[in-house]
């Protein structure tokens, strides 16, 4: 693969600065790395391994010659910004919700749909799953090539980080004043979060479904199969980094643990733990940092026929942002 030209939009952002860490981290094959944000956050600084970037304003930039974009300037953002790169001749690979259900629009998670990617140069633009969905997937993906998957039901728990930098912030900050006996400030949540938790994530639809539970069905269905029925609860919890999620899946036909055992352990991207290791179940403590989906704590559904039980965790920064992103990237060099 050639050097590449890169632009990280919304590079001061916590999964921007994720971005900038795994291209290197990766040895992504760069010839320049470019950094913008907004028109408030130009001329800061921002780190690419030991080199320091200034940013620049993404309002003025001319994408001419620059190969990739890496999106994460929220779904407003990309719809502006995104045509106009493409247009450019730049690839967009874009972290928000934008253009994730586009029929022009390949929506990508690597180890699952890569011949997917065929598709980009319809609009120059890559959508990046929701990160929840991304975990899920890549778990779920092994099990339906052996046997088709018929319903899943998800509840999430998911991470202050999914929401940004000054959602952590409150986290923080609540959790501070609780024991100053300050009172919780909710502007990031509409509920206090530190010991708490919240079942809402994103806004409510007509159909009392939440925004990021739409997100998980519609997503699954143009990654895997549109013929896969998903009920997904997603929550907000007083965890800094890491999504987690208890599923249970239900198959057309049987499917013994046996075999989704011996399907994950040879499966990119996922590492199964099993009740007889050391670890025995994954936290999300446990995986910061990491970039494997982690699956444990299989069991069988005694309450319907041909369903299993699984928790699943990842860090949502990195598979769930900014790793699945950069393989895309890398998945273009192959296109």
């Amino acid at each position: 693969m050639k050097k590449q030209k890169v632009a990280v939009m919304g590079a001061t952002g916590v999964v921007g600065g994720e971005m900038l860490n795994t291209l290197y981290e990766r040895n992504f094959p760069v010839s320049e790395v470019i950094a913008l944000a907004s028109d408030r956050s130009a001329g800061q600084d921002v780190s690419f391994g030991e080199t320091t970037l200034r940013v620049k304003s993404l309002k003025d930039f001319d994408f001419t010659g620059v190969d990739i974009a890496l999106a994460s300037a929220g779904g407003d953002v990309a719809l502006e910004y995104a045509p106009r790169a493409a247009k450019a001749g730049c690839v967009v690979i874009d972290n928000s919700s934008a253009w994730r259900m586009d029929p022009d629009v390949p929506l990508i998670v690597p180890e699952v749909n890569a011949g997917a990617i065929k598709d980009y140069k319809k609009k120059n633009i890559i959508a990046n799953p929701n990160c929840s969905t991304i975990q899920m997937v890549v778990a779920l993906k092994p099990l339906h090539d052996i046997v088709p998957i018929k319903r899943v039901v998800v509840t999430t728990f998911q991470s202050v980080s999914g929401a940004g930098k000054d959602a952590m912030d409150e986290l923080f900050n609540q959790t501070k004043g609780f024991y100053m006996n300050q009172d919780a400030k909710n502007e990031e949540f509409p509920k206090q979060i530190a010991f708490n938790v919240i079942p809402q994530i994103d806004r409510f639809m007509d159909d009392r479904m939440t925004k990021e539970e739409w997100k998980m069905m519609a997503e699954t269905k143009k990654i895997i199969d549109p013929k896969i029925k998903v009920c997904a609860n997603c929550v907000r919890v007083p965890v800094f980094v890491g999504h987690s999620m208890m599923v249970n899946v239900e198959f057309e036909g049987e499917l013994s643990m046996n075999d989704a055992k011996k399907a994950w352990r040879t499966a990119k991207g996922l590492t199964y733990i099993d009740l007889e290791s050391d670890l025995e179940y994954v936290t999300p403590v446990e995986i910061h940092g990491e970039d494997n989906v982690y699956v444990s704590r299989l069991r069988e559904d005694q309450s319907i026929d041909n369903g299993l039980n699984f928790w699943c965790v990842a860090d949502n920064l990195r598979k769930g942002a900014a790793l699945n992103a950069v393989q895309i990237a890398e998945l273009l060099g192959k296109a």
